[in-house]
Order: structure tokens, then C-alpha cells, then sequence
């Protein structure tokens, strides 16, 4: 017979003990015989319904993630992680699939494993991959997964809201997930509870990493060193007087760099350019991008100018000379995409730390002018035109002041009064004006 769920006996001394199904009766100090039962009085565990079963057949799989293949060595980490996890296999269980990834816990699981297959298979790890975090939750319930097996919570996140949502998702299915490092048996609540600070302690351990490394950035920037890409018209060098940088466990860091002049001294004076076409002339892109590319000699550029090219170098606060940090916030939408963060969120280096293109006033002034173009104030086309021309006979065109029906313009050292927006009329009157006075 299968013994039934355990029974509570009581004694004279008001003791609660704990029974097995055939030890549960006792008796009180008079010899009266007490009982205390929480299942049947008779023995019902031939009925087909008695024990909960699961008509599933058991199918475990491996969960595992390292931060990036440059912080860790994946071919190490990932099966030192099976090893530990596979112990709450059961006896004579294999793992049915293996899921991991190379990100950071800090993504959510949407956006990893986004790299192609090849870059996957150069690394080199001994395990199988059957996808990432995000494959197995899509895919769970149609592969009969019923164990999710991890070394430890924030293998699958660090931030505390994606391994509970993970979680969730996948008890929606009737998969559990099971972390190595919790105790065995006991009571569900202290299983929970110790689960529930494990995710906390990995949340709070990511919020200490991103102050350490955002307080190291900072002072990166303030010393005047680059972060990224040097803009268009710089290149980099390695600062030979900052400190040595220390050994990491993967070897030397990278050396700080410094912005310097691009050894082709047109690309400076083409930023320039630039930048005064849209901070006088209050020139759209498009129109940035004529003026440029009509002269390829005198302003250089590898493949051609283009809409995110210009306004990038006008936006780009580091032509003024000073070091610019947290200017965005990467990889916080879709793939590929950054965040533009508010200009009281940048880091500024307090003085020049490199030759400057434009002053901070004039990229301040450009700033403004963007604004107001986005803003739709500036008509495009016949301006264009006049602008071109202009150049053509080494005048400038500078805007001043405006209606809602006219702008005021200075072209050379003449003043011209124009509608706005400018018909292609008055346009080739005032190219043809300019083309007599010269």
C-alpha cells in the first residue's frame, strides 16, 4: 500500500508531531486513543485520480549567459555553467536543449542574440546552441519544455523585472525554472524568499557596476579624452602622458586617445564650412550637401556627404574643442538605435582639450538655427538656388530679420528683401541681379 499524506498526533503535553500514514494513532494520559488525520479514513490511492501527475514526460533544458565575449572567455564560462546546473538533472537525464547567449544582463531578452550565426560559431564555445533567452521563451510550450535549468538568477538577468517576467512567461506554459544555487526541499516561501533576494542582490549589483563605470567615463571626459569615434574632421593619437593603464585579467586595456586635426587640413576647413552654412545661411542638410559636394576638391570626403553625415558634425559639441561624454543612451529602443539624451545630461570637459572648429557660441547659434529648421520656418528650393549661385561668385548669403510674409537678406554686401517663401521667378531675378553686379 502507498502510504497516504503524513498525519499530526497529539500527546498529553500538547506536542504536535509529525506521522507517517501508518502512524497516527496515540493515546492520552488516560489511555483514551486520539487521532488526528488530514487525508482519508480509508485508503483511497487506487483511485486514478489520487496523485497529481503531469501526463508530460520530463524535458529539461540548459539556460546560460556571459556578459560579452571581451569581459569573459565564453568557451570557459558557458560549460563551467552546465556543469552546475545540470545537478538538478534527474537521474539518467540529459539535457534536451541549450540556450545562451553573449550580452549583457542588461538587455532585455528582445534584444540579444541579435548577432548572425558565423559570429556564434567563432567563438569557439563546446556546447551545442539551440538559440537564446528569447528563442526558448517563444519557444517552449511547442518543444514540450517543462525545466528551465540555470546556474544562478541573473544568468538570465540582471534587472530584476525580466527574470521575473521570463519567469512568468514561462509558467504561464507550465515550464518552471530552476536555479542551481537554491537550496533543495524545505518550505516554498523560503525557496521564494531566497530566489527573491538573489534577483535583488543581482539587480542591485548591476545599479553599483553602471555608477562605477558612468563615475570612470566621467572623469574620462574631463580629462579630455576621446570616447567613440573621432569626428570628421580629427583622428586620434594615444596620449602619452596619461597614466599607464593597468592589466585586466584579459590583459592590458585600451590606451587613452586624444582628438587631433585630421592630417588632411581640408576636412577642417570643409567642417567649418559647414558649420557656418547652417549657423549664417541657415542652410537645410540637403542644401549643405550641394554646396559640398559641388566642390569635392576643396572639401574631401570618403564616399559623399549625406543627411546624417552633416547634421552630426553641426550637432557634434566636440568641434568646439571641449570633450563631450553621454551625449546618448545606446541600445535602449531597437536594434541599431540610440537615444539622444537632453544637453543638461552631457559631460563636459571644463577646458579646450583639443584645436577647435567653431567657438562654443557659434555651436551654440547653430543649435538654434537647427531648431527653427526643424521647425519648418525655412523654405527650401529657390533658396537653394540662390545660395549656389552666390557661392559661385564668392558671395555669401546671410538671413535677418523675418515676417510671417518676408525675410530680410544679406547677399554680399547688398541687402535684399524677399517673400517668403521665395518664388522661382524672384529667385532667377535676384541670381541674374547678383550675376550684373559682379
Amino acid at each position: 500500500m502507498i502510504p497516504g499524506p503524513p498525519r499530526i498526533r497529539s500527546s498529553a503535553t500538547n506536542v504536535i508531531h509529525i506521522c507517517t500514514a501508518e502512524d497516527f494513532v496515540s493515546a492520552d494520559s488516560s489511555g483514551r486513543a486520539m487521532t488526528f488525520q488530514f487525508g482519508p479514513p480509508i485508503d483511497l490511492t487506487d483511485l486514478p485520480n489520487f496523485a497529481k501527475t503531469d501526463v508530460r514526460p520530463r524535458c529539461s533544458v540548459f539556460v546560460g549567459r556571459i556578459s560579452t565575449k571581451d569581459n569573459q572567455n565564453p568557451a570557459s564560462s558557458l560549460p563551467r555553467q552546465v556543469v552546475l546546473a545540470s545537478a538538478r538533472l534527474e537521474a539518467g537525464e540529459e539535457f534536451a536543449g541549450y540556450y545562451w547567449d553573449v550580452e549583457s544582463g542588461m538587455l532585455p531578452p528582445e534584444l540579444r542574440s541579435l548577432g548572425p550565426r558565423e559570429m556564434y560559431e567563432a567563438l569557439g564555445v563546446p556546447l551545442p546552441r539551440d538559440g537564446g533567452l528569447q528563442d526558448l521563451v517563444d519557444r517552449a510550450e511547442q518543444l514540450g519544455v517543462t525545466h528551465v535549468l540555470a546556474e544562478r538568477s541573473d544568468r538570465v538577468a540582471r534587472a530584476m523585472l525580466t527574470s521575473l517576467t521570463v519567469e512568468h512567461e514561462l509558467g504561464k506554459v507550465g515550464v518552471e525554472v530552476v536555479y542551481a544555487n537554491e537550496p533543495v526541499g524545505g518550505t516554498e516561501s523560503g525557496r521564494l524568499r531566497t530566489r527573491r533576494y538573489s534577483q535583488v542582490d543581482a539587480e542591485i549589483y548591476r545599479t553599483v557596476l553602471m555608477e562605477m563605470s558612468m563615475g570612470g567615463q566621467i572623469q574620462h571626459a574631463i580629462n579630455g579624452w576621446n570616447h567613440g569615434y573621432p569626428p570628421y574632421p580629427y583622428t586620434t593619437v594615444i596620449d602619452e602622458t596619461a597614466p599607464a593603464p593597468a592589466r585586466g585579467r584579459l590583459g592590458a586595456t585600451r590606451p587613452k586617445r586624444k582628438l587631433v586635426p585630421h592630417p588632411d587640413s581640408r576636412r577642417f576647413d570643409a567642417a567649418r564650412e559647414l558649420c557656418r552654412l547652417r549657423r549664417e545661411e541657415h542652410l537645410k542638410s540637403a542644401e549643405i550637401i550641394a554646396i559640398l559636394a559641388a566642390e569635392p576638391d576643396r572639401y574631401p570626403i570618403e564616399g559623399r556627404w549625406t543627411h546624417n553625415l552633416v547634421e552630426g558634425l553641426a550637432a557634434n559639441p566636440k568641434l568646439t574643442g571641449h570633450q563631450v561624454y553621454n551625449r546618448r543612451a545606446t541600445r535602449t529602443g531597437r536594434p541599431g538605435c540610440s537615444r539622444q539624451n537632453p544637453v543638461s545630461e552631457w559631460v563636459w570637459s571644463p577646458e579646450i582639450v583639443h584645436e577647435p572648429v567653431v567657438s562654443l557660441q557659434e555651436w551654440k547659434q547653430a543649435q538654434e538655427v537647427t531648431t527653427a529648421l526643424r521647425a519648418g520656418r525655412q523654405e527650401g528650393g529657390s533658396l537653394l538656388l540662390i545660395h549656389i549661385a552666390a557661392r559661385q561668385l564668392g558671395l555669401t548669403v546671410t538671413e535677418g530679420s523675418s515676417s510671417d510674409t518676408h525675410t530680410l537678406y544679406r547677399i554680399g554686401g547688398r541687402k535684399v528683401v524677399l517673400p517668403s517663401p521665395i518664388p522661382d521667378m524672384v529667385a532667377q531675378q535676384v541670381i541674374a541681379d547678383m550675376k550684373n553686379a559682379t
